[in-house]
Parts: C-alpha cells; sequence; structure tokens
C-alpha cells in the first residue's frame, strides 16, 4: 500500500493548462438517509460504481477519495475511470485504470484523502464518467454523500473489469469516498464557481439521475451564454449554518474551507443557506432535525458575513441568495417567516456579499409572496422543481458578473 499524499501533477504540463475541479460533492458522516443506502453498514470486498457529471473538459482526470468519517483506514484495492454508457456499463475501450503515487492500491488514512495520480481521459464538459473502485474487506461505516440524486451501483467481490454493468445489482442514490474528480485542462484559473448550502443547492426536488439541480442548470447556463465554466455543488440536503448534524453534516462554516476554500481554480462562492436553521426547530417530532435550537437573525447574519469575509480572504467573490419562500411546507411558521425576512434584508441592502441574487423574488408567487410560484414548486412548498431550479440558476448568473466585476474587499 502507498502513503495517500497527493501526487505532482503531470509531468511537463503545458503552461496554459491547470487543474480545475470538473464535479465534486460534500462528504458526510454515515447515516442511515431518506433513501436506503449502504453507509452504516459498509463495504466488504465490494466494487462500487459510481457516475458523476463534470462541467469542465480536459486531457486528463484525477480522482479525489475521502475518508473523512471513517473508524479505520479505507482499503482501496484498486480504481478505474471510463466513460459511463448508461445504468452501470462503461465504454470498456476508453476504460483506464487510476493509480496512486504509482501504485494500483492505496490506503486512505482515517480523516484523510487521497489524490490518484493523472489518468489520460480526455473529457469534455457534461460527460459522464463512472469511476469504480474495488475495496478491500470490512471498511466500517462509510464517508459518503447522502443525496446523491443518481444512482450508484454495487457488485460483490473484484469487478473492475466488468464492462457492461451486469455484475452491478445493486444501487442506491448516494456516493460513497468519491467527492472530487479533477480535470487538465485549458480553463483559466479562479473561474470555478462553488455553491454551498442545504437540500435546495444538494437538489432534492431534481429528477434523479438528470443532472437538473440548480448548479447542474447553471453550468448549462453560462455555457449557453459563451462563458463556459466549472460549477461545483458543496451543498448537503438539511445542512445548516449554524449547528452540527449527524444526519445533515457539519455546519458550513465548519467545512467551508474542506469543500469550497481548497478547490483548485474556484473563484467565486454563492451562499443559499439558512431555511434549514430556521425551519427545523418547527419540525415538530422529527428525530434527524436534533439537535434544532431556536435561532435568531442575527446569528444567521453572522454566520453568513463570516463565510463571506473567509472566501474573500481566500480570494474569491461571494453571491448571497436570498432564503426561498416556503409558506405550506411542514416547517413553516409565522416566527420563522420574520427571521427570513429580516435576514434577506440584510443580503439584498448590506453589502455583505460583493452581490446578490434575489432568489427569493424570482421564484416566488405573485399572488401570494410568501409561497413559491406554484409551476416552480416540486409538491412540498419547500423545494423548486426543475423549472424552479432553471429560474434560480439564471438569477445566480445574472450576479456572477456584478461579483467578479466588484472591487476586491478584504474582511
Amino acid at each position: 500500500m502507498t502513503s495517500s499524499a497527493p501526487p505532482a501533477p503531470a509531468s511537463s504540463p503545458a503552461a496554459d493548462r491547470v487543474w480545475t475541479p470538473g464535479w465534486t460533492t460534500a462528504p458526510q458522516p454515515a447515516s442511515a438517509g431518506f433513501t436506503p443506502n449502504w453507509a452504516e453498514e459498509g463495504f466488504d470486498g465490494h466494487t462500487l460504481r459510481q457516475v458523476v457529471r463534470t462541467t469542465a473538459g480536459g486531457g486528463a482526470v484525477r480522482i479525489r477519495l475521502s475518508n473523512a468519517y471513517g473508524d479505520r483506514p479505507l482499503e482501496v484495492r484498486g480504481a478505474s475511470v471510463a466513460p459511463a454508457a448508461g445504468g452501470a456499463a462503461v465504454h470498456g475501450d476508453r476504460a483506464r485504470r487510476a493509480s496512486f503515487s504509482g501504485s494500483g492500491a492505496v490506503l486512505v488514512p482515517v480523516g484523510g484523502e487521497a489524490v490518484s495520480d493523472p489518468v489520460p481521459l480526455p473529457v469534455a464538459p457534461f460527460d459522464r464518467v463512472a469511476v469504480t473502485l474495488h475495496l478491500g474487506p470490512e471498511t466500517g461505516p462509510a464517508t459518503f454523500h447522502a443525496q446523491g440524486h443518481t444512482a450508484s451501483h454495487r457488485a460483490a467481490g473484484d469487478r473492475l473489469g466488468d464492462t457492461d454493468g451486469s455484475a452491478f445489482t445493486e444501487a442506491t442514490h448516494s456516493w460513497y469516498y468519491l467527492t472530487g474528480l479533477d480535470v487538465h485542462g485549458p480553463a483559466p484559473e479562479r473561474r470555478a464557481v462553488a455553491a454551498i448550502g442545504d437540500s435546495i443547492t444538494d437538489g432534492f426536488g431534481s429528477v434523479p439521475g438528470t443532472d437538473t439541480r440548480y448548479p447542474d442548470a447553471l453550468a448549462e447556463l453560462l455555457a449557453s451564454r459563451g462563458e463556459p465554466r466549472a460549477v461545483l455543488n458543496a451543498g448537503i440536503g438539511g445542512n445548516r449554518l449554524l449547528t452540527d448534524s449527524a444526519w445533515y453534516g457539519e455546519r458550513s462554516p465548519a467545512r467551508l474551507e474542506r469543500d469550497v476554500l481548497r478547490r483548485p481554480g474556484v473563484g467565486v462562492l454563492v451562499v443559499l443557506q439558512g431555511i434549514t436553521d430556521i425551519g427545523f426547530p418547527d419540525w415538530a417530532g422529527e428525530p434527524t432535525a436534533a439537535p434544532a435550537p431556536p435561532v435568531d437573525a442575527g446569528a444567521l447574519i453572522a454566520a453568513h458575513r463570516a463565510v463571506a469575509d473567509r472566501a474573500r480572504a481566500a480570494g474569491l467573490r461571494t453571491v448571497g441568495a436570498t432564503l426561498l419562500p416556503y409558506a405550506g411546507s411542514q416547517f413553516w411558521s409565522e416566527r420563522g417567516e420574520r427571521t427570513r425576512a429580516e435576514v434577506n434584508a440584510w443580503i439584498r441592502g448590506s453589502g455583505g456579499h460583493d452581490a446578490v441574487a434575489d432568489t427569493a423574488a424570482a421564484l416566488a408567487d405573485p399572488g401570494d409572496p410568501l409561497r413559491l410560484r406554484p409551476s416552480f414548486d416540486s409538491g412540498d412548498r419547500l423545494h423548486p422543481n426543475p423549472d424552479g431550479f432553471r429560474t434560480l440558476a439564471a438569477t445566480v448568473a445574472d450576479a456572477l458578473k456584478e461579483a467578479e466585476s466588484a472591487p476586491p474587499r478584504h474582511p
């Protein structure tokens, strides 16, 4: 086994080519989640095949594996990368084995990360890429991302060489250990956009398997405008600004460095968060929401300001997105509505972010601005549907130019 130290870039890369994230997700501790998954039971010699869609292209890729929440070192006995061919199938003629510091296997330490060597697999923006991992025995609880909104596949034993997908007879809608796919290409430095937030950013309300989350829609819209760039989703369903959760991950300020600031090439951070902080105290009888202390607008504003200040200190610009209307949802209250209004007033008028995306106004019902427009509602009065996500993305896209043209500021 080798150490998990990140490798050097590809030998003698062209001066105008850089590593940039093409796809990322935010890791969480193992939990039962809202849909069945394998995180708590872990894996025992299984092979995992996980499909992701990159929003940037290049001539080579590298994968990032996380054991952030494992209780023992993670043994990866082999890994491969290939263009996805639908379901668990891959285009075998283009499959490539991945190595780690020259070895086909890697031991990822508890709390650590492993980054593969460059894999010579050309990819284009919006290509779907299958990453296959053959895992060692008895992994213990798995570091994962609960709401992947796309299928991941599992097979018994070593199935790295399987191309038609027939061995992969089990599936869930979560990602395991895989937290990033970087691409080596001509994208300018610090042009990637990272979006942090809760389930609205994570994509609850999108159609599974169709990549219709709002960050996906944002990447597609920018490309259609002739302004292509990577867009990275650092949302976690149920995540909060002020409270850590065994189910919904560490609060955003605590994970900001790992999930956004350490990613190469990120230039703008979009912050759409606070509604779960506001609503969870009114989610009566829901054990996964605990702990859920009542919050006030002042604490949420301070958290927004702290995230923006830390991002700017790292050289990023920030877009503050207003909190969407949620009347009629399972945890709406008059108290919560007052808090949402105060936070949104601060986002709109304080200058705390470099630009504002007034997503609340864009998605509100004109006849009742405390509610989502019915044509944008996924059905729970809280999460947008794909049409709503596209409108949300358009509002954010318009704010990006303002953020990037703003003069540099320091906290």
